[in-house]
């Protein structure tokens, strides 16, 4: 998929698409682990693309302990 049509999320719909509440994407974040996201400003962006990437890439059954 082009980056210039590969829209970007915010956290609201990242939680929605992994069904996972926003304050786990933060708390994966502060440990460098989920999907990859930028700051704009004070928000987060996804890049669609790679939200489903890293959720493609995940072995079945992970179960993340924190």
């Amino acid at each position: 998929m082009s980056s210039d049509f590969d829209p970007l999320w915010d956290v609201d719909q990242v939680s929605a698409y992994l069904k996972v509440p926003k304050r786990t994407l933060y708390r994966w974040r502060s440990h460098g682990y989920g999907p990859p996201a930028r700051r704009v400003g004070r928000h987060l962006r996804y890049r669609a693309s790679e939200v489903m990437s890293w959720y493609s890439s995940l072995p079945g059954g992970v179960r993340a302990e924190w």
